[in-house]
Formats: structure tokens, C-alpha cells, sequence
């Protein structure tokens, strides 16, 4: 009983559009708690939300169907978190038409304002949110009217007694290994200022980086898993398709070849990464591994890493795909992918430098490329969550497929932004010693 009433002083934090966990584990790495409430309506985000939050009230529900008083019981409440369907705003959607039901779930935030009065409320979606409008009858945002309904969305939670402002924030900013920007907005109705957090992480040629007063940004090479094997491009039983080939020419060209620092691993592979599953005839979408990740999306994993193996130049090999990587390479000055060995050989340019590789001022030539797409465990590193964080399986043990673990994945807050957003508003609330969602101390 006494614990009961002492709980009744604590004030709770509550997790709308909870999914996997994303804001959930910044939020406990910050504060060191688990949060108290977590609401999403997908079993399987409450599944994995379940297995790695085992402390959380969890409501499989949509966020309409749960009554903000029956939540909180009395308590106080801290922070209120929302992360609505972001999906029917984002510019990836093209020129489809929207849902707006779901264009909607964001004036939850105004029922639980207007219920139980949250100190702070935070929202998170994709910039086109500040471009909320009306919809016409066809289903497409009313161009006359954008913003509108963002606006009277700030009007509302102000005549509630809140302050409210909004920011965009990169992920790579906070210490996460991903370009992922994001919209914030702030309100809170407890007097104190709505506070910024500052970024922790730089560009490394940036002074700030430079004279220390930022750590440089993660990378993408930093999160891929060097030990899994990937597969050669050639005499697959499926042929890549010429987009695909194209972009591996593009990145070995631009990454491996034509770089005087080409990124080398372990047994001898030179790579570069490569943005799969868009319209690119050009093969235009290869990326630099010494930088963050792009943005991850639920739609499906869209990046792959692309090894060039290598030999030095007078090694001696029996690897007869040394004839077809040549091949392949010879037509990266062209406008296609390359040439069948079978046929005669394409003009031949005056620079004898394609197949070759200078490592250290040694030449090496390539005997093989492999192609394999980024695994979910690499993913969500990317994203900057903790590496015990389970993904594969949920509460029960069952275990998730590949589609759904990209899917949480795709959907989740990258963690470094909660913790920081809540360090930044909500110190009171925050160890000064840091722990992981574990409750391990770290740092």
C-alpha cells in the first residue's frame, strides 16, 4: 500500500505511437526508467516493444480507443510522446493520394492537453508535417491551403495553455550514424522554456570537430557487420538488374578506384554502398561509407554494401572472374553497364587505371566484387540503438522475419534524439550517472 501511494507522487511519462521502442529506449536513457505507458495499435510493435520495456503498461490500441484519464490513474504526468503515422506527409509518398484519417492521429496530442495536462508534450514527424492542410475531394493535399491545419493544430494546444515551437533535427547531429531529419515540436504549459538540445556530433573537418568541442559524426562503415560475407555479382541464378549494376559501377568507380583512400576491410575488400529499390537509370544512388547512413524507411531495406575484392597487381590467381570484373570495369566511362566477355572488346581508354586499386602506394587489381543488402541488427545501429536491443524475437519468443524487423525499424525515433530532446527539457527526471535501457551504467 505504501509503495502505492508513493507512486501516486511520481510522475509518469507516456509513449503515444510507441512501435518498436525507439523513443521509448531515449526516453530510458535519459532518465534511467522505463516509461510507464506505452500505446500503439500493432501487435507485433507491442510485441517487441513488450520483450525489450517489460516494465511498461502496454495497450495494444489505437490511440482514440484509449482514454487519457484511464491512463494515468491520477498521476501526474511528466511527458506525454507522440509519433504519429508520419507516411501520408512525407515527400516519399509522391503524388498519391492521402488518408486523411490518418493525417489526423496528431490532434490526439490535443485530447491529452485538454484531459490530463501533460507538462510537456513532444511530437516527432517528417518536416512536410508543418505543410498540414485540408484535403480535396480527389485526395490530395489542397495546395491553396497549406499549413492551415498545422496552424490551427498550434492554436489549439496554445488556447490549452501551452507554449509551443518546432525545430528540425538530423540524427547524425546527437550521435547517431544516420542522416535521418525529423520535425520536433515542443509544448509545455509548466512555465519553464522549451530548450533546444545542442548537437554533440560534427562534420570532421568542421572546427568545432577540430578543436574538440564536437566528437565527429558515426558512419555508416561503422555499423556494417564486416564479417558477413557478401555474394559475387557474378553467374547469380537471378541476374541484378541493370539499375542495380549500374550503381555498383558508379560506387566501385567513385569509392574504390578513383579514391586515394579507398575504405579497405579485412581480407582484402574495397567498398562502397549502395541505395537500392529506386527509379535511378543513372545508377546515381552509390554512398560514401565515411559518412551516415541515409534515411531508414519501413518500406523495405534500401541499402546494400558492395565489396571489391582485391589481390596485389602481380599476385598470382586462379580466379577466372578477374576477366569478367575487367570487363565490367573497362565501360565505367560509358553510359551503360558493361560488356559479355563473349564479345568483342569495347574502345579502350587511354587510362590504364580501371581493375586497378592503389592501397598505400601498392597497386592491386580486383578479382571480384560481392553485393549483399544491410542486415535489420546493422539497421538499427544505424539508428543508434543499443546493440542487446532485441529485434529478432518478442516477449514470447517468437520470432520476427526480416520484413517485420525492417518495419520497426523504419518506423522507430532513433533513440539519441529522445535522450536528448528529454535531457535538454526534462533534467529533473535525469541521472546524472547515464544507464541504458539495461539499467547498465555506461560512458
Amino acid at each position: 500500500m505504501i509503495f502505492l501511494q508513493l507512486n501516486l507522487f511520481r510522475e509518469i511519462i507516456v509513449d503515444n505511437f510507441a512501435g518498436g521502442g525507439g523513443a521509448s529506449t531515449g526516453i530510458e536513457l535519459a532518465t534511467g526508467l522505463s516509461v510507464d505507458v506505452a500505446i500503439n495499435h500493432d501487435p507485433d510493435a507491442i510485441a517487441m516493444h513488450k520483450v525489450n520495456h517489460p516494465d511498461t503498461e502496454h495497450y495494444c490500441e489505437s490511440v482514440w480507443d484509449v482514454d487519457p484519464r484511464e491512463v494515468v490513474r491520477g498521476r501526474r504526468t511528466a511527458l506525454v510522446w507522440l509519433s504519429p503515422d508520419c507516411k501520408h506527409f512525407s515527400k516519399a509518398k509522391g503524388g498519391k493520394p492521402v488518408e486523411k484519417k490518418i493525417r489526423g492521429l496528431a490532434w490526439v496530442a490535443v485530447r491529452w492537453a485538454a484531459t490530463v495536462k501533460p507538462r510537456v508534450i513532444i511530437l516527432e514527424n517528417v518536416e512536410e508535417f508543418k505543410t498540414w492542410g485540408p484535403v480535396l475531394k480527389d485526395g490530395m493535399p489542397d495546395p491553396n491551403k497549406k499549413g492551415k491545419t498545422f496552424k490551427a493544430f498550434i492554436r489549439a494546444l496554445e488556447r490549452q495553455g501551452y507554449v509551443v515551437d518546432w525545430r528540425e533535427l538530423k540524427a547524425c547531429d546527437y550521435g547517431a550514424p544516420t542522416i535521418r531529419k525529423r520535425l520536433f515540436l515542443i509544448a509545455r504549459c509548466d512555465g519553464k522554456p522549451i530548450v533546444w538540445p545542442s548537437a554533440t556530433h560534427g562534420d570532421p573537418k568542421s572546427d568545432e570537430v577540430r578543436k574538440g568541442k564536437l566528437k565527429p559524426y558515426r558512419t555508416a562503415g561503422q555499423v556494417i557487420d564486416w564479417s558477413l560475407s557478401c555474394v559475387s555479382i557474378f553467374d547469380r541464378p537471378k541476374p541484378l538488374s541493370p539499375n542495380t549494376m549500374r550503381r555498383i559501377a558508379r560506387g566501385v568507380q567513385k569509392f574504390v578506384i578513383d579514391t586515394p583512400r579507398p575504405f579497405i576491410t579485412p581480407k582484402d575488400r574495397a567498398n562502397t554502398l549502395i541505395q537500392m529499390g529506386y527509379g535511378d537509370p543513372e545508377g546515381r544512388r552509390v554512398l560514401n561509407l565515411n559518412k551516415p547512413l541515409g534515411t531508414i524507411t519501413a518500406g523495405g531495406n534500401k541499402f546494400a554494401v558492395a565489396s571489391a575484392i582485391i589481390a596485389p597487381k602481380d599476385a598470382k590467381s586462379n580466379n577466372d572472374k578477374s576477366e569478367l570484373v575487367t570487363a565490367f570495369l573497362t565501360k565505367y566511362y560509358g553510359s551503360d553497364v558493361g560488356q559479355s566477355i563473349h564479345d568483342p572488346l569495347h574502345t579502350v581508354t587511354t587510362k590504364d587505371r580501371f581493375g586497378l586499386v592503389t592501397v598505400k602506394g601498392k597497386s592491386h587489381r580486383i578479382i571480384d566484387i560481392g553485393l549483399r543488402m544491410l542486415q535489420p541488427h546493422e539497421l538499427f545501429s544505424a539508428m543508434g540503438f543499443p546493440s542487446n536491443y532485441i529485434i529478432n524475437k518478442d516477449y514470447e519468443g517468437k520470432t520476427y522475419s526480416k520484413a517485420k524487423q525492417v518495419a520497426r525499424c523504419g518506423n522507430a525515433v532513433p533513440p539519441p534524439f529522445a535522450e536528448h530532446i528529454v535531457r535538454a527539457n526534462l533534467p529533473e527526471l535525469c541521472n546524472n550517472t547515464q544507464k541504458d535501457f539495461r539499467g547498465v551504467v555506461v560512458g
